[in-house]
């Protein structure tokens, strides 16, 4: 080989070394720079070139893919969208991802090493794999059921199984189609617009994005903190409270919807709601007895996912005594969210333990083959089981005797708890009707579900709302369907 057959070869070799350096340089290091640029369609192509993985409730998917032969050849098309929209949230081509469509969006995609053979080699290339599947731990009758009780009012339903915390409904009214926000047309466009605009805000998760003044279903709470203290010996020793009950360092006085709430016991307090009772008790134990108690059962606990982000639910740390008394009574500045309630619920229904909520049971391929599994939960005793089984006792008062009486259930025992939680300037809002319960068969060994209702109807006569009348039906509703599906898991 002559000389400049030599050079030739070495200016070729050096060329090529540039070459693969330039390329290693733009996969490896300019990579993401370049999927994340707005002028790089090819990442958008991709995401979309297969069918997106289902979202399964009751071994069926609510989800789908529909080809539509463009260029981002696949939307996402959902059954019965707006009865699911609080849980699958939306995946759109245009404005991205929210709730399980977010938090399971690597498994859905595609692009989650576990679901390839290979999972390291997969992550490497960047490939994607058929997109996997997102088993839920939904009760699909409950969730109806939830859904038909709301009837396009606003509010909010959380149901949840006491013994493990799997959410078996999650509702939210009123609701949307995400189906219509899945392509790439003007129609989505409009269709974005109208749900962001809308006074309904049927984007809203009200179940586990809105926090509400919960009113006298916090008295759950007040009454376990008054037990657990000693605050409160005996369900049937008088509570010493006045009535009307004036407000310490104050000349406000609160008063009570019944009567015979001037000392009354604490089992005839709860069961027809007396405020001047649990607002003294609240005081009598003290704030940092009622805050240790509010964060025992999750208040105040940021970082809750279930696995989508859910608002904390707040009870303020630092109060002056008539603050605290209205805390006491779920006024003031508590808020809580329809999940959190159903964990309060949850919580008497199991003995005093609050068990975190998830939502998926398991994620597989989309032929099956496991790729995760639910994690062991975290777990906290809110209460001691003594302190359980006396709030059982003074709930299932309150179905039997007082306040909650339709949500009672033949053959089964209900426990609830009333609330008309007062809102807005001077509290002149049109009041939030609450309701939280759990129910156990007869035959059963112990309660199968625990549920929060809210109903805020800014139709309504605010005469005419209060929790036994609003809310609790539907709690009986999604109650006895869960109660109907564990039996006939039994037969």
């Amino acid at each position: 080989m002559d000389r400049c057959t030599r050079h030739a070869a070495l200016v070729c070799l050096l060329l090529l070394a540039a070459l693969l350096a330039n390329a290693a340089r733009v996969q490896l290091v300019q990579a993401d720079a370049l999927n994340e640029d707005p002028a790089n369609r090819r990442s958008a192509i991709d995401r979309y070139a297969e069918p997106r993985g289902e979202i399964v409730v009751d071994g069926r998917p609510v989800t789908g893919s529909e080809d539509t032969h463009e260029h981002l050849r696949y939307e996402r098309v959902y059954r019965d969208g707006p009865l699911w929209a609080p849980v699958t949230g939306f995946s759109s081509q245009v404005y991205g991802t929210s709730f399980l469509e977010a938090a399971e969006d690597p498994l859905l995609s595609g692009t989650d090493p576990m679901l390839a053979p290979l999972p390291l080699w997969h992550e490497l290339t960047r490939s994607r794999s058929r997109g996997g599947r997102v088993v839920t731990t939904l009760d699909g009758s409950a969730q109806r059921a939830a859904y038909a009780g709301l009837a396009g009012r606003k509010g909010a339903v959380a149901a949840l199984d006491p013994s493990t915390g799997r959410v078996l409904a999650l509702v939210s009214s009123p609701s949307y189609d995400p189906g219509v926000l899945s392509g790439t047309g003007r129609a989505v466009e409009r269709a974005w617009r109208r749900f962001n605009t809308s006074p309904e805000q049927p984007m809203l998760n009200r179940a586990v994005r809105q926090t509400y003044p919960p009113g006298s279903t916090f008295k759950v709470v007040t009454a376990a903190a008054a037990l657990e203290s000693g605050t409160v010996g005996d369900l049937d020793e008088p509570t010493d409270s006045p009535d009307p009950y004036r407000l310490p360092g104050t000349t406000t006085t609160l008063s009570n919807e019944v009567d015979g709430c001037a000392d009354a016991t604490l089992r005839y307090a709860f069961t027809w709601s007396c405020n001047t009772v649990f607002a003294k008790l609240g005081t009598r134990v003290g704030l940092t007895g009622m805050t240790g108690a509010a964060r025992d059962f999750g208040f105040n606990e940021p970082g809750l996912r279930i696995p989508f982000a859910v608002a904390p639910s707040t009870f303020d740390r630092h109060m002056d005594r008539a603050q605290l008394a209205l805390s006491s009574v779920g006024q003031f500045d508590t808020r809580a969210t329809p999940l959190q309630m159903a964990m309060v619920a949850a919580a008497v229904a199991g003995g005093g333990t609050v068990r975190s909520p998830y939502l998926v049971e398991r994620t597989t391929t989309d032929d099956g083959t496991p790729v995760r599994t639910a994690p062991p939960r975290n777990s906290r005793q809110a209460m001691s089981p003594r302190t359980a089984a006396q709030l059982r006792e003074l709930m299932t008062g309150v179905v039997e005797e007082g306040t909650g009486a339709r949500a009672a259930i033949p053959g089964a025992t209900v426990g609830g708890k009333t609330g008309t939680a007062q809102h807005g300037v001077g509290n002149t809002g049109v009041p939030y009707a609450w309701f939280i319960s759990w129910a156990q068969a007869d035959d059963a060994p112990q309660p199968a579900v625990a549920v929060a209702v809210v109903v805020e109807d800014a139709s309504a006569v605010r005469g005419e709302i209060s929790g036994g009348g609003d809310a609790a039906p539907i709690a009986r509703d999604v109650m006895r369907s869960v109660l109907a599906a564990r039996a006939a898991e039994v037969d």
